[in-house]
């Protein structure tokens, strides 16, 4: 019994020497507050003051100005990140990451996911915002937990995972968000003094921040598990959206709600589901020689669309509106207007059109040439299509940068479509309502969130 006694003792003794030895272990933690000033940051958007008070950041609220963000100078892709902060009561602010500032984008509005400190009744503080973009993408509408672990009036620490295409926050050491979205891989990290409006009462208010320290390597060693089922935006609607009226025009599985253009239900062959992406097979590059053109099932007067393409080299394809599928009754695609996807730089077709520039890459395709000054990603990497056609007003945007816009059966645009290859179909472009319609080439491109918003009929007084 007393040998057994012993062995317990040395196994517990072992066990508390191996805890601490594991708890004293140096993490590698880089700090971002470097001796005394504001060195590796600039300041970004609005007037609002930042100053360095031994070690602790101090962001003050300014008068007619908008949101401020003191911004490191370095961008960052995947990281784990922890800091403290303090906020006023009646303030609202955030971290930002991943966030970028480009002159293209609203000239040049700071931009990106947003991790929420909200000290109001609410309390979303470690939820996680798209600032400047889709806004909310993970609120903690549902994390009481979380809710109640904001310390008014106190320091508080954030843990902050990004890592590949998942970001994972903690506050005060309680899982807040766990999201999944791949919108954007890397950009710097920003702390916010949040406009104040028209509230002369907050003029001076202070947020602080301190002991912010990154970890950018050994994330298979440091990362911690989140007991949170994830938000996955992959052919999700967001919070927003939903809240927006917006819908799944694509389910991510199925082949619901779309058919063959010329078919009565989906082609058999040249389209496949792989991964939550919608795919055209390669047969390179012949139009509509294998599964051909699909359409939605259902006809669109107003609408918003939304749609994430990926182009492989030289392919062709196209994302078309106001489809009547019964107006060119041969083999080849169905006629509407088309917001063109294209590899500008190894297919012809982008030097090719009746106005110069008319077939590149987001273009009203054989009309209007879409701004050259356009944000795409690389070959391989997804863009988001953003068609939006109110009351014969319409706008082509990508990435969340508008391109062109027309006005559906103006003078010009009938100018246009009689300089055009559409000049032999009477009518052009002038339905009231018709389908979306997603082009086979032959080139294999993929398409996945694709989402329709129909705006609600106005009522009659």
């Amino acid at each position: 019994m007393k040998h057994t006694k012993s062995i317990i003792k040395i196994l517990v003794i072992f066990l508390i020497l191996a805890s601490c030895q594991k708890s004293n272990e140096q993490i590698p933690w880089n700090s971002l507050i470097i001796n005394d000033n504001l060195e590796g940051w600039n300041i970004k958007g609005g007037n609002a003051t930042y100053k360095n008070d031994n070690g602790t950041i101090i962001g003050t609220t300014a008068a007619n100005t908008p949101n401020t963000f003191l911004c490191t100078n370095k961008n960052y892709t995947d990281f784990i990140l922890e800091l403290d902060f303090k906020v006023d009561p009646v303030m609202n602010s955030g971290i930002q990451i991943r966030s970028n500032s480009l002159p293209y984008y609203r000239d040049g509005m700071v931009h990106g996911y947003q991790v929420e400190i909200d000290p109001s009744k609410r309390a979303w503080s470690g939820g996680i915002y798209d600032e400047k973009r889709r806004l909310w993408l993970n609120p903690l509408k549902d994390n009481t937990e979380a809710q109640k672990a904001f310390k008014q009036n106190e320091w508080n620490h954030y843990r902050i995972e990004a890592i590949g295409d998942t970001i994972k926050t903690w506050i005060n050491g309680v899982p807040a968000a766990h999201l999944i979205d791949d919108k954007t891989s890397e950009g710097f990290i920003g702390l916010q003094v949040h406009g104040i409006g028209k509230h002369k009462d907050r003029l001076g208010k202070q947020t602080m921040w301190k002991n912010i320290k990154i970890l950018t390597t050994d994330f298979e060693k440091y990362s911690k598990k989140s007991p949170l089922k994830p938000i996955i935006t992959k052919n999700k609607l967001t919070y927003q959206e939903k809240r927006s009226g917006w819908k799944m025009l694509w389910d991510g599985k199925t082949t619901n709600g779309w058919r063959g253009a010329k078919l009565d239900k989906f082609p058999e062959k040249g389209w496949s589901i792989e991964n939550g992406e919608l795919i055209v097979a390669d047969t390179g590059g012949a139009e509509s020689t294998a599964g051909g053109d699909i359409v939605t099932t259902k006809e669109y007067p107003n609408f918003e669309l939304s749609v994430d393409f990926k182009l492989t080299a030289g392919a062709n394809s196209g994302i078309k509106y106001y489809v009547d599928t019964e107006l060119n009754k041969g083999p080849g695609s169905s006629i509407g207007l088309e917001y063109q996807i294209l590899d500008d730089a190894l297919h012809e077709d982008a030097k090719r059109g009746s106005h110069e520039g008319s077939r590149t890459v987001c273009s009203l395709y054989d009309l209007i040439k879409a701004n050259p000054i356009k944000p795409l990603k690389p070959i391989g990497e997804w863009n988001t299509a953003y068609i939006k056609s109110i009351n014969n007003h319409v706008e082509h945007w990508v990435n969340d940068v508008k391109v062109l816009e027309y006005e559906r059966g103006s003078d010009e645009f009938l100018k246009l479509v009689s300089e055009s290859k559409y000049a032999k179909w009477p009518n052009f472009g002038l339905l009231e309502k018709g389908q979306i319609l997603l082009q086979d080439h032959g080139d294999k491109v993929s398409f996945r969130n694709i989402k329709v918003k129909v705006p609600k009929p106005k009522k009659k007084k």
